[in-house]
């Protein structure tokens, strides 16, 4: 199948003009348009179709593709009907060589050697998988090898000289060329370092390079054509699609013409491509299918294990990939460097460390077993742990020289820690938000603007965590010579889990000393709430390596576990890949990423640090869930019993610390994380109280 991309770009050659490569979001807008606008597409003048996958959180796409895959997935699209809709073109006369263009959850769900067979049997000529670079693609790569597929690699602008032979030994039909960095979409004009960069991957490949990101007009064609052998269009055609239906004109007639007008060729005299080229003018096009060693592939470009377990790598698109390798050799130097760890250090005090640990007495008598211990992390400046990784990274940063901070944010904890530190540093600063979570936590809101922060609403999705994160990758991967995404959890492509560990584990290394100092020994159980995880990585990672401590996350169980409404991630979850790395994530059974529910938005989250996931399958940890009602519990005794109002995400923690504590015996010590401070909750609280009280016996009207 994929001999047909070869001739499509040989055939164009011939005819001495570039191969029109188009885009189009399988199911958009129906699945029965889609096949006669593929079919349009073919006699407008296109060479390639590509056909999106549609996916839940398309994070390298702009809002155009977005709406499309939006559209296409409440069609019920998946692989299978995009399998079918290439099937039933087939049927009708199609012959151009398709092309699956997505992300790689959907993949993996699918089952990968499973999809590619089937691919191949429909008549799918080759996969492009955003954000699946070579250091992670060599499976499924070779997987395509066997069956005849093309696996078209991409390349940025930001793409180091050094990688370009990698990438351009593993493709061996064309070469997707990034025009410009940033989201997919329209743009006005074409970027004017094409030339060059065209010219710099010329020197290490002989295979046709199909350029896109921009490309919106027929003089953008035109142009791009006379550097490239291909041009691609996509987010162009879905606004056509979008305008021609609000027009209530006949669709397949528009795209016909438009695809015609685009590429400058008369309507119904492009020539079937489907006859083949004699084989002299296609050899020569192949490149070698040996299969790449993946271990030599990751020491090139990561010097850290990336791995925890199974879990972990850096699942991200192209463009990323530069920047990721610039951060992490700044953090290996940084960690190296005794100045930069004295730096940190002498920040202390404005953080408010060592922070306190200190004996629940009247907890501990009403739970009646182990003794409490309370690590407050809610006494930091800024009232989390989230000050302690804010002020790690913002001195990252500046040995990167960059000067614009962006950050998501849930809870908001991690927004008004990010603030603050911009305002200390002199740091532009934007954080990324839920609009959802910007209701709930409107006083973290106020708090980060009166900081000098832009707080940025994000209204896609759900409205919360996940969607913030989303829109900040979207930003970063725009902005990344500028900018660095101070990432708030230990989630993320490498090396973000890493270095927020790094960060978070003073939280652990306190811990021990100051329970061997105050208790004589160990804990024999730490506990800590989790979303992300960071706060929970941080107290456990320094006690992996001691096995008398008992390691107890805790997830947000929401309405309950048994229903849709909850954030167990790790509990009810399947491993997968998502905000580039692989782990636990609360996923349907086609790799869609499930939306969640907690009264905490901080533990709003579908995915999971991936060193959790590794500590669950490994055995070393266990992992367990409060409901919200029982939150409420862990809430009111904290707050009654020792005149501490906690945060609702501490507020699990402190429910399963407190159950935990009356099985084991007195003679037993508990270490409850008590990662921030609850007054950002008191709205919530107040939402809540009248649903959940009840359940628990609590009633504060008055």
């Amino acid at each position: 199948m994929s001999n047909k991309l070869h001739q499509a770009f040989q055939k164009a050659k011939q005819e001495e003009r570039p191969t029109f490569v188009v885009f189009i979001t399988a199911g958009y807008p129906t699945v029965e348009d889609t096949v006669d606008i593929m079919l349009a597409l073919q006699r407008g003048g296109a060479d390639v179709l590509e056909l999106g996958i549609p996916f839940t959180d398309p994070l390298a796409d702009g809002p155009t593709i977005q709406h499309a895959s939006t559209v296409a997935l409440k069609n019920n699209v998946d692989i299978k009907v995009s399998l079918e809709i290439v099937r039933k073109a087939r049927s009708r006369g199609l012959h151009l060589p398709i092309v699956f263009m997505g992300y790689y959850n959907p993949v993996l769900a699918y089952g990968e050697e499973t999809l590619v067979k089937e691919c191949s049997e429909a008549g799918v000529s080759g996969y492009i998988i955003v954000d699946l670079p070579p250091e992670e693609a060599l499976s499924f790569r070779n997987l395509c090898i066997d069956h005849q597929l093309s696996f078209v690699p991409l390349i940025a602008p930001s793409t180091s000289e050094a990688r370009i032979p990698l990438l351009a030994s593993i493709s061996d039909s064309f070469i997707y060329v990034v025009s410009r960095m940033g989201v997919t979409g329209a743009t006005t004009k074409v970027n004017t370092e094409l030339p060059n960069m065209i010219q710099r991957i010329k020197k290490y490949t002989q295979l046709p390079l199909a350029v896109g990101f921009g490309v919106s007009t027929p003089e953008h064609f035109q142009l791009v054509g006379t550097h490239s052998e291909g041009v691609v269009v996509g987010s162009r055609f879905i606004t056509l699609i979008q305008e021609t239906l609000q027009a209530k004109k006949n669709l397949v007639q528009a795209v016909e013409s438009y695809t015609s007008f685009m590429c400058g060729r008369s309507l119904n005299t492009s020539s079937d491509s489907s006859s083949s080229l004699p084989d002299s003018e296609t050899q020569g096009q192949h490149n070698s299918t040996i299969a790449l060693d993946r271990n030599a592939l990751s020491s090139t470009y990561y010097q850290l294990n990336t791995r925890y377990g199974q879990f972990g790598g850096a699942y991200v698109p192209e463009a990323l990939v530069a920047c990721l390798e610039q951060l992490e050799r700044v953090y290996i130097d940084a960690m190296a460097d005794p100045a930069f760890r004295a730096e940190f250090e002498s920040y202390y005090d404005y953080m408010s460390r060592p922070s306190q640990l200190q004996l629940a007495n009247r907890l501990t008598e009403d739970a009646g077993g182990a003794r409490i211990w309370l690590k407050r992390e809610d006494l930091n400046h800024t009232g989390s742990h989230k000050i302690n990784n804010a002020v790690g990274q913002i001195l990252l940063a500046k040995r990167l020289g960059k000067r614009k901070i962006i950050a998501e944010t849930g809870a908001g904890q991690h927004g008004v820690a990010t603030a603050t530190v911009c305002a200390k540093f002199n740091m532009e600063c934007i954080i990324f938000m839920g609009e959802e979570d910007c209701r709930r936590q409107a006083l973290n809101v106020f708090r980060m603007r009166m900081l000098g922060a832009t707080v940025v609403p994000v209204t896609d999705g759900s409205k919360t965590l996940k969607d913030a994160i989303n829109e900040a990758m979207r930003y970063w991967v725009t902005n990344n010579d500028t900018t660095h995404y101070l990432v708030g959890s230990a989630i993320g492509p490498h090396p973000f889990p890493t270095i927020v560990r790094e960060f978070q584990s003073v939280i652990g290394r306190e811990t021990r000393s100051q329970m061997l100092e105050k208790a004589g020994k160990l804990p024999d159980a730490v506990v800590a709430c989790v979303g992300g995880g960071s706060n929970a990585i941080g107290m456990f990672h320094p006690f992996v390596n001691d096995p008398t401590v008992r390691i107890v996350g805790v997830e947000a169980g929401g309405e309950g576990v048994d229903t849709e409404f909850h954030s167990a991630t790790l509990s009810k979850g399947s491993p997968g890949v998502f905000h580039g790395t692989r782990t636990y994530l609360l996923q349907d059974t086609k790799g869609q990423i499930m939306e969640t529910h907690s009264v905490s938005a901080g533990l709003d989250y579908p995915g999971v640090g991936p060193e959790h996931s590794h500590l669950k399958d490994s055995g070393r940890a266990s992992y367990v869930v409060a409901n919200d009602a029982e939150t409420l519990i862990g809430f009111r005794k904290m707050t009654q019993l020792e005149g501490i109002i906690p945060a609702l995400e501490s507020s699990h923690a402190i429910y399963a610390a407190y159950k935990l504590a009356g099985e084991m015996g007195k003679d037993k010590d508990i270490v409850i994380c008590l990662s921030g401070r609850g007054d950002k909750d008191m709205h919530t609280v107040v939402e809540v109280l009248p649903k959940l009280g009840p359940k628990i016996d609590w009633d504060l009207r008055f």
